[in-house]
C-alpha cells in the first residue's frame, strides 16, 4: 500500500513532464494520425484577430499594421521579447512586448548540438512549421554565417541546429512564446513577411548595462557582443543619442 502511494504520484509526475517536455518526441508520432494544418489554414484562423488586437498597439505608436519592417528583440536575462516596427527605411518604434514563457540554458552563445543553449546574434526567420509540436513555430537560420565561422576555427562539426520561436512553455534552445502570443506573432511576421523581419538574440538589454561576456564564453563573445550592441542601437535610436551625447 505504502508502495503504491508512491509509485502512483511518481507516474503521474512523469507523465506530466514528458508530455510538457517531451513533445519533441512523442508528437511527431501522434500528428502523423492528425490532419495537417497549412500556413494558409494558421492565417486564416489567427490572422484577423490578430490584426484587430495589435492593431492599436501600432497606431498608438503611429505605424500601420502590418509595418513595412520588423524586429524581434530577446532579452534572455528577463525572458522578454520586445516587438519593434518601422514603415520607414529606419526609425523602429516599440511597439509591444512580450513575456518569454520558457528559454534553457544560461547567458552566453550557443556552442554544439544538446547544449540546451539559446543562441546569441542577429537571425532571419527561415520558415514557418503550422504543425509544430509546440503548437506553431518559426525557425530561425542558427547556425549563422557568424556562428559557423567560429565553428569551424575551433573545430565543433556539430554547433547545433533546429532552433524555434515557437508556443507552449517549454524550451530545449528555443525561446516559448506560450500559445496565444506566437499565434500574434507568427500572423505578424506572415503579414510583414520573414525577408523584412528581424531576430536579435541578446544576453541582455544593451539599453541598460554594456553587455558582460559570461565567465568560461569563448574569446570572440566579446566580438559578438559588440555587433549585438551595434545592431541594437540602429533599433533603439533613443539609445543610441543617448551613446552619442555621453549620457
Amino acid at each position: 500500500m505504502k508502495k503504491s502511494l508512491i509509485v502512483y504520484p511518481l507516474a503521474i509526475i512523469g507523465i506530466l513532464i514528458s508530455y510538457q517536455y517531451g513533445r519533441g518526441v512523442w508528437y511527431p508520432l501522434v500528428s502523423k494520425f492528425m490532419d495537417k494544418k497549412t500556413v494558409a489554414k494558421v492565417i486564416e484562423t489567427y490572422g484577423d484577430t490578430t490584426r484587430k488586437d495589435l492593431t492599436p498597439f501600432f497606431t498608438q505608436v503611429g505605424l500601420s499594421y502590418p509595418p513595412k519592417k520588423l524586429a524581434l528583440v530577446a532579452f534572455k536575462d528577463t525572458k522578454t521579447l520586445e516587438l519593434w516596427a518601422s514603415n520607414t527605411s529606419s526609425n523602429y518604434v516599440l511597439v509591444k512586448s512580450y513575456p518569454i514563457k520558457a528559454a534553457s540554458g544560461e547567458l552566453g552563445p550557443k556552442l554544439r548540438e544538446g547544449d540546451r543553449q539559446v543562441p546569441e546574434g542577429i537571425y532571419k526567420i527561415v520558415g514557418f512549421n503550422p504543425n509544430s509540436s509546440y503548437h506553431l513555430s518559426m525557425k530561425l537560420n542558427y547556425p549563422n554565417e557568424y556562428d559557423l565561422k567560429y565553428a569551424e576555427a575551433e573545430g565543433r562539426n556539430e554547433p547545433g541546429t533546429n532552433i524555434f520561436i515557437h508556443g507552449r512553455a517549454a524550451s530545449i534552445g528555443c525561446l516559448a512564446m506560450g500559445d496565444p502570443a506566437i499565434e500574434q506573432i507568427f500572423s505578424l511576421v506572415h503579414a510583414t513577411g520573414r525577408k523584412n523581419t528581424t531576430v536579435l538574440i541578446s544576453p541582455s538589454d544593451p539599453s541598460k548595462n554594456k553587455l558582460a561576456v559570461p565567465s568560461g564564453a569563448p574569446d570572440w563573445t566579446s566580438k559578438l557582443y559588440i555587433k549585438i550592441e551595434e545592431y541594437y542601437e540602429n533599433i533603439n535610436l533613443k539609445h543610441k543619442l543617448k551613446n552619442e551625447n555621453g549620457i
